[in-house]
């Protein structure tokens, strides 16, 4: 579970820099957007992403957020849990997909109706 500090450090900026790791034990990083979600931090990825392969292979990673200017920032280690199609049902992913929607940007979707169709 995440520290409230860290939460509200991380819902004050949704910048990070994401640390997977390739099958060869080479660090792969990613910039994201990310956000505070339930006990942990959530970002979302395309199926197609090297990320997402590391992170299905090997789900340990690190998470670098910061601020703008790089300063304050947090770093996170953990490991990734993947909410997907293949292991939740439709309603809970469309809603788990806005909640972290939400997290990520720090604000609703003007019309989630639109999102939910993209």
């Amino acid at each position: 579970m995440l520290p409230e500090n860290i939460k509200q450090f991380a819902s004050e900026t949704h910048r990070g820099v994401l640390t997977t790791f390739r099958r060869n034990g080479a660090a792969q990083m990613s910039i994201i957007s990310c956000g505070p979600l339930r006990d942990g931090i959530c970002f979302t990825v395309t199926e197609d992403r090297v990320k997402l392969k590391n992170l299905r292979r090997d789900p340990r990673c690190t998470l670098l957020v910061s601020q703008e200017n790089w300063r304050p920032f947090v770093v996170l280690e953990g490991r990734a849990q993947i909410i997907s199609a293949d292991n939740t049902g439709p309603e809970e992913l469309r809603l788990a997909l806005r909640e972290a929607y939400s997290a990520c940007s720090g604000e609703n979707h003007p019309d989630w109706a639109e999102y939910d169709q993209a």
